[in-house]
């Protein structure tokens, strides 16, 4: 009941978030049915390229075998060994091949459906993996359900086209009864080729349907709710109460760097208790003059002081100290349009030499 209620919540779709940590843990959306393709496919494969050969090499040993006992002794244990060498050798050099197609078959099936990845997170021993009442729901759940009806489609499958292929070939076989057994691999072959091509063509159907159903569970299995999507944005973006903490202590010492830069300005532009800029002009570095520092309300009332106490000059201009602070930034030139104003300070500055500045201009 639980369960069911937790799955009625899960209304939102998946977020990028969520859909790539449940790839890294192994939990891709695969069909059971593609490798049974692969295999059919592959098989048939070999039958039309491979099997003629490798079968006529194998049907003459044995036929040299069966019409020339007397070739092999059996005298000792060693002869029998070396009988059963040599036949189980001709028999890999069939069955090899048939291993290597099928293989390739397999790892194809897997490759298509999902890019390769190593992932330990499903070979991780688990409860709900020996657990009979998981076991259970997996084998009469919706899921369980659909693997029994796949099975029975296969079955009926398999069924109509062997039926198909005994009918239609049905006087074929029985002249081949009476026939040279030689013909028989041939007529074998051919009439697995057809049972192959038959059960593949028939199975496609049910590898694309099970392939959209398998997409279709993973991503109904993988949705989200809305307090799963609200704590996910939490833990992506941050708690807004430690962001604001965090932009906090940024600002903290941003300002802390700013105070231990006024000793380093040349003057300082103030509105007299809301506005402080810091400025640092030296001919000899070049360029126009830099902010060092900026501030309002006790910020600003912070740098006059420590201007003061390092006995630099504090000039103060409302206008120009207001329209200053909204276009200037710290460790940046002074934009164009202030030039004027500034040199025009500077100079009258440098106009009374040693003294303590003090001046209202506006």
């Amino acid at each position: 009941m639980a369960e069911s209620e937790d799955r009625s919540q899960k209304t939102e779709q998946p977020t990028e978030k969520k859909i790539r940590d449940t790839i890294e843990k192994g939990n891709l959306p695969n069909s059971r049915e593609a490798p049974v393709l692969a295999s059919f496919l592959a098989i048939s494969l070999f039958i039309a390229l491979q099997a003629r050969e490798s079968g006529y090499r194998l049907l003459t040993t044995l036929q040299t075998t069966f019409d020339n006992p007397l070739q092999w002794e059996l005298e000792t244990s060693r002869d029998a060994l070396h009988v059963l060498s040599v036949l189980s050798t001709e028999a890999a050099i069939f069955l090899v091949p048939v291993a290597i197609f099928l293989c390739i078959g397999g790892i194809l099936a897997s490759v298509l459906q999902n890019p390769p990845q190593v992932n330990f997170e499903r070979i991780k021993p688990k409860a709900s993996n020996i657990s009979p009442a998981s076991g259970l729901k997996r084998i009469f759940g919706p899921r369980g359900l659909t693997e029994f009806a796949k099975a029975v489609f296969k079955f009926l499958m398999i069924g109509v086209v062997v039926g198909t292929l005994i009918v239609s070939n049905l006087g074929t076989m029985i002249q081949t009864m009476l026939a040279d057994p030689v013909q028989v691999p041939e007529l074998v072959l051919d009439l697995a080729m057809k049972l192959l091509s038959g059960v593949s063509i028939a199975t496609i159907v049910l590898v694309a349907a099970d392939i959209a159903m398998t997409r279709i569970h993973w991503r109904r299995d993988i949705m989200m709710s809305k307090q799963e999507i609200k704590d996910e944005h939490k833990q992506t973006d941050g708690d807004p109460m430690v962001k604001q903490r965090q932009k906090q202590i940024a600002r903290e010492r941003s300002r802390k760097r700013m105070i231990a830069a006024v000793p380093n300005a040349t003057l300082v532009i103030a509105n007299p208790t809301h506005y402080a800029i810091a400025l640092r002009y030296k001919r000899e570095e070049g360029g126009a003059p830099m902010v060092v520092a900026k501030g309002t309300d006790l910020v600003a009332l912070k740098i006059r002081e420590v201007a003061e106490e390092k006995e630099i000059p504090v000039i103060e201009d409302k206008l120009l100290a207001r329209s200053m602070y909204d276009h200037v930034h710290i460790d940046q030139m002074i934009p164009p349009e202030f030039f004027k104003a500034v040199a025009e300070i500077i100079y009258y500055l440098h106009t009374r030499e040693g003294s303590k500045v003090s001046v209202a201009t506006a």
